[in-house]
């Protein structure tokens, strides 16, 4: 009897002090980002910039080039873990040529773009859209560095090394990486991104700077005052940018919708939900420009493959810019989802 005892306990022990040591290494491995980190700025083209012409933004999450058309996603309701490598390849190749279509574009932002992943076979994505676009200078920021995804235990995600991108056809003075505040308990943070934003400087002849941020904030969070924890942070510094006299314009997924947001027209089509946290409407002063675009979605829901009309969308892929900007355009331009859960927005600004 006291052997069979030890022998139920053996089985019993093992994995549970396994999945300990697991947690353990886990923790003490987290990606630890300092608050704020100066990026590598990968220099290619050295025009100007000139404060008399429109600039023309774009900012997408491609959605590792892993979440297109044919793809549920277990986090969001679905079944699947990963696109098959096919599927895979194909998204990358769209998506490369879109943005090697975006050659006059000035700024081109981007979020979720892998360096070292099992959910897209290990392809360094920003070596390849770096290709694409060879005028563009550019750098890189991790958000997403786990040695070992757990989850699901049928197909576990494995290492991710992922993050941000940012291209411009100017020499940007300073590129740095911000945090935002950890709002997730743990043990979910250590398996989850590490939310930042970036910020590129641009010198402008009158003294000032364009400041240019990218931005991705927390998914998988229904509580808005944990998500307005990350947005005091990034209204902190564009305030304090504008103040100084600089021009402010920050771009990316927000993964919330914006003020008041209800969509115009027949959103192109697509049935509209809204987001579980949105940007309130005293966010900023007034004079503030959050703009968006009300008759193109930007994101689609997760939980079945995309199917227009009847997957639910919604926006929060939009920019910020400062009074002293003006808006001339802006679109989010429909690509059906083809090829992300997100489709790439424009706008076109002219400095005041």
């Amino acid at each position: 009897m006291k052997k069979i005892l030890k022998i139920i306990l053996g089985i019993v022990l093992i994995p549970v002090l396994a999945f300990v040591a697991f947690l353990l290494y886990i923790t003490l491995a987290d990606y630890k980002p300092a608050n704020m980190k100066q990026l590598q700025s990968i220099q290619r083209n050295s025009q100007e910039l000139n404060p008399d012409e429109s600039l023309k933004f774009i900012s997408w999450n491609m959605g590792y080039a892993g979440l297109g058309r044919e793809m549920d996603f277990f986090y969001d309701g679905g079944q699947q873990v990963r696109a098959n490598k096919d599927l895979s390849s194909k998204y990358l190749d769209n998506i490369l040529s879109f943005l090697k279509n975006q050659e006059a574009i000035d700024f081109i932002l981007l979020q979720e773009v892998d360096f070292d992943a099992k959910r897209s076979y290990r392809f360094n994505q920003s070596n390849l859209i770096a290709d694409a676009l060879p005028m563009h200078n550019f750098a890189t920021a991790i958000n997403y560095k786990v040695s070992y995804v757990p989850v699901p235990l049928s197909e576990p995600m494995g290492r991710v090394k992922s993050g941000m991108m940012q291209l411009s056809k100017y020499v940007p003075s300073v590129e740095n990486r911000h945090a935002y505040p950890q709002i997730l308990p743990w043990p979910d943070r250590l398996f989850l991104l590490d939310r930042c934003f970036t910020e590129s400087r641009f010198n402008l002849p009158n003294g000032k700077e364009l400041v240019v941020l990218n931005t991705h904030n927390s998914a998988f969070v229904d509580q808005q005052e944990l998500m307005e924890k990350e947005l005091a942070v990034i209204k902190a510094f564009m305030l304090m940018e504008y103040q100084k006299g600089n021009y402010v314009v920050a771009g990316g997924d927000w993964n919330m919708n914006p003020p008041n947001y209800k969509p115009a027209e027949n959103y192109n089509g697509h049935i509209y939900a809204a987001s579980a946290v949105a940007i309130t409407s005293d966010y900023l002063p007034a004079d503030w420009i959050i703009s968006f675009d009300p008759a193109h979605p930007s994101n689609r829901h997760l939980d079945q493959a995309f199917a227009k009309g009847v997957t639910p969308t919604t926006t929060i892929d939009f920019f910020i810019v400062s009074p002293n900007v003006q808006l001339l355009k802006l679109e989010a331009i429909d690509l059906d989802f083809a090829d992300s859960d997100h489709n790439p927005i424009f706008i076109e600004l002219m400095l005041k």
